[in-house]
């Protein structure tokens, strides 16, 4: 805050007029309000005697170690999106500039004062070589808040320079920002595909959206589980249902291959202990074992690099599935049922041939 607004804000704090701050100063009552009007500054001799007068100390007075509030960062912020709608831009960039000047600490004003006044660029027509001076400006900005000690404050300047030198075509310096977003962030490869394609570096960013491809379909499936799991916590069967529909399809929509598309369904079903569907269940998960890889066939995946699978793989997992189909308390309600007896003996039979 300026000087002659602290010494206003802190007069009226005291509830004193300018003539009587003047009086205890020595001063002229012309001069003190010329000083609230920023249009003369308090001899430097007079600093020390205004913060006793005020109650406060040298840094409050100064400026020092002020700190926006959230509610004033809000209104500034605020204030500065009606100025860039409302008058010509240089004016509205100009006021945005002081306010930064006036406090070059606060990061979060920083940022968010250089998002807003970037933004405002498209909504007026100005020329390049202004527009260029402009973004010099923005980035010179989002390279202060590389520093930030916040970890979302660095990324977003991170990719608000990822996007400035997409548009530029400096893909090389584009990439250099992605170090600052987390390796587990999906934004920093799929920005590193963008440039891939750019770059025409084309296998590369196949590669990269494919793998988020993957990577989506792993924790869109685990989140639809943890909706599937509270709606049955809750008793509610329709959402229940309706969750393990769409696991079903989204299996199905990122071809993954029958097995995904079917094991689904076996929970739901022996929550609501329906022999037939458990067993069909049962039966297609098993007789898609040999499958269960098929999605790396799949032409979503094509430029993927998966793991080999051990030869024995497919045989230790079917052998698992009728352990657990027989061992399973939750499936108690089919030991009578003939259907699930056959299922279950192919255990002892592939015991058998394995052995032999």
């Amino acid at each position: 805050m300026p000087l002659g607004k602290v010494i206003r804000k802190y007069r009226k704090v005291q509830h004193l007029t300018q003539e009587e701050v003047a009086e205890r100063l020595g001063v002229t009552a012309s001069a003190v309000n010329k000083w609230e009007n920023e249009i003369s500054y308090p001899d430097i001799t007079l600093l020390a005697p205004i913060a006793r007068l005020f109650g406060i100390s040298l840094n409050t007075l100064l400026s020092f170690q002020e700190e926006l509030t959230a509610a004033e960062i809000e209104l500034i912020l605020r204030e500065a999106n009606e100025k860039i709608k409302t008058i010509a831009y240089d004016e509205a960039f100009q006021w945005g500039k002081k306010k930064l000047e006036e406090y070059p600490n606060c990061e979060q004003l920083l940022l968010q004062m250089a998002m807003i006044l970037e933004s405002g660029l498209i909504l007026q027509d100005i020329p390049k070589e202004k527009t260029t001076e402009y973004e010099d400006y923005f980035c010179s900005l989002y390279l202060r808040a590389l520093n930030s000690g916040e970890t979302p404050s660095r990324v977003q300047a991170a990719d608000r320079l990822v996007s400035h030198y997409m548009k530029k075509k400096q893909y090389e310096k584009a990439e250099k920002y992605l170090e600052y977003f987390s390796i587990q962030n999906p934004e920093r490869k799929r920005k590193q595909a963008e440039i891939y394609a750019k770059m025409g570096r084309t296998e590369e960013a196949y590669q990269a959206y494919e793998e988020l491809l993957f990577s989506d379909y792993q924790r869109v499936s685990l989140e639809l589980n943890g909706i599937y799991m509270l709606a049955l916590q809750e008793n509610n069967k329709k959402k229940a249902r309706e969750m393990v529909e769409k696991q079903k399809q989204m299996a199905i929509c990122f071809e993954m291959g029958e097995y995904y598309e079917y094991s689904c369904e076996l929970d739901f079903a022996t929550v609501e202990k329906d022999a037939d569907r458990v067993i069909a269940a049962m039966e297609k998960m098993l007789s898609c074992v040999e499958r269960i890889g098929e999605f790396k066939k799949s032409k979503l995946y094509e430029h993927m690099n998966f793991r080999q699978t051990e030869e024995n793989f497919a045989a230790e997992l079917k052998e698992n599935l009728l352990q657990c189909f027989r061992d399973d308390e939750s499936y108690g309600f089919l030991k009578h049922d003939d259907r699930w007896i056959k299922l279950t003996e192919q255990k002892e039979e592939n015991k058998t041939d394995i052995l032999s």
